[in-house]
């Protein structure tokens, strides 16, 4: 079993990892690299609507955030859907 802030800390390295690659030369996989900032929302989309289910307020994940619960729930109330822009 991992822990959260070793998984977390596994998957800062690999981004870093494929921007020193790019850097090095590698322009075609800039729009990959890009593209993990709306993977990244999606995934943290995901987590808010299964913390809301296991019963977490907003204040809670605000919080974690480092945001105010309205705006955690302004932007994330609408579930994953909305956080892809698939409305």
């Amino acid at each position: 079993m991992v822990e959260n802030s070793e998984f977390a800390a596994f998957g800062r390295r690999i981004i870093r990892a494929a921007g020193r690659r790019i850097a090095a030369g590698d322009v075609e996989a800039l729009p990959d690299l890009a593209a993990l900032s709306a993977d990244l929302d999606a995934a943290i989309g995901d987590a808010v609507t299964g913390l809301r289910a296991a019963g977490y307020s907003w204040g809670e994940i605000a919080s974690r955030l480092g945001v105010t619960r309205q705006a955690a729930h302004q932007r994330w109330a609408g579930g994953p859907a909305v956080t892809r822009g698939v409305a």
